[in-house]
């Protein structure tokens, strides 16, 4: 096996300049830390486990036929309108305005050549995005921040960065000018285009090598004069998503992680159910789930996360769309749902 990238790792961010900079986080020992109890690493009797149901009707874990991918589209002008890539990544369009999220464009989610691999191709190659303003990071975990992507943006594009604290450490390390970096705290915004932007607490971990937690982690607040998205990043469920809509809601729609989760890891990742009580406690319009369907980081099925989000929306009246990889969503006039993704579900 190729040992990891060290250029792919990154960089460490400086703890004396953590400490200092994070006031509405918790940072402490030279680690960020959620705002309460938080299992992130199993017991070894539920890693066995685990790993087991990881082989166990693998099939299940894959689409059974290649699923649709819709080519790239022109840049919308006005409205607010939602790509979803795969996985988290996806492009808010608000008002003209265009916002890059978790981009991975990389054929797998890992610094070795063993890793997660995309069960989908990229629906659109990166030079078909078109212009972008930002690119707004929610932590620096291989399956949220993709070197190789990063790199070609950083090349290509004039686009700020906008990140959580520590995170520029990583983004300096892969020679992404300064001035085009702005790294924030909880509660901390910015300004884009005319769009503000502001990282909101969320229940996660961080690191790419040995060390945990050494940078933050965060959702988004993206608000415009003529609409407003918010994005999970990775999170378990928690009572922080109430404070957050009461402070900066209501939302027109809201991207909600709702893959990769498993018993094990109760308190990182959302059940779809959770995604979908998060977008209650929220008040967050419109439901694009995301967080599924591209690399395998779960035990449960391929199509799960799906099925279940979109039964619970239903139970709870949330309005809801599944996208397919590269369909662009107009908020204010979303497409009728069809379950397509139940014509790709191998049988076991």
């Amino acid at each position: 096996m190729r040992l990891p990238s060290v250029r792919s790792m990154g960089a460490l961010p400086d703890p004396v300049e953590m400490a200092r900079r994070a006031k509405t986080s918790v940072y402490r020992d030279g680690a960020f830390h959620n705002p309460g109890r938080t299992q992130v690493v199993p017991p070894s009797q539920d890693m066995r486990s685990t790993a087991r149901e990881f082989w166990r009707h693998r099939k299940l874990r894959k689409p059974a036929v290649p699923i649709p991918l819709t080519a790239a589209q022109p840049p919308a002008p006005d409205g607010l309108h939602i790509t979803w890539f795969g996985h988290a990544s996806s492009l808010v369009e608000l008002s003209g305005t265009r916002l890059l999220l978790d981009p991975v464009w990389s054929l797998r989610a890992s610094p070795v050549p063993v890793g997660p691999r995309r069960l989908h191709p990229a629906p659109v190659r990166l030079a078909e995005l078109g212009r972008l303003d930002a690119v707004v990071l929610s932590h620096d975990h291989y399956d949220h921040l993709d070197t190789p992507t990063i790199d070609w943006l950083r090349d290509n594009s004039d686009a700020c960065f906008v990140v959580p604290l520590g995170v520029a450490a990583h983004l300096r390390f892969w020679n992404v000018p300064e001035e085009r970096i702005v790294e924030l705290d909880w509660a901390e915004s910015t300004e884009v285009a005319g769009v503000r932007l502001t990282a909101a607490p969320a229940w996660h971990f961080s690191g790419r090598g040995l060390r945990r937690n050494p940078t933050l982690w965060a959702s988004w607040v993206i608000a415009g004069q003529r609409g407003k998205v918010f994005y999970s990043g990775d999170s378990g469920y928690f009572d922080g998503y109430r404070e957050i809509g009461a402070a900066h809601g209501p939302f027109d729609a809201s991207l909600i992680q709702v893959g990769a989760y498993d018993a094990s890891w109760p308190d990182i990742h959302m059940t779809p159910e959770e995604g979908v009580r998060a977008q209650q406690d929220l008040r967050g319009g419109l439901l694009i789930p995301v967080h599924w369907g591209t690399f395998t980081l779960a035990p449960h099925p391929w199509a799960e996360p799906a099925d279940r989000v979109v039964a619970a929306a239903e139970d709870a009246g949330v309005p809801i769309v599944v996208p397919n990889p590269g369909q662009r969503i107009d908020v204010s006039d979303p497409p009728a749902q069809t379950a397509w993704w139940k014509a790709h579900v191998a049988s076991v």
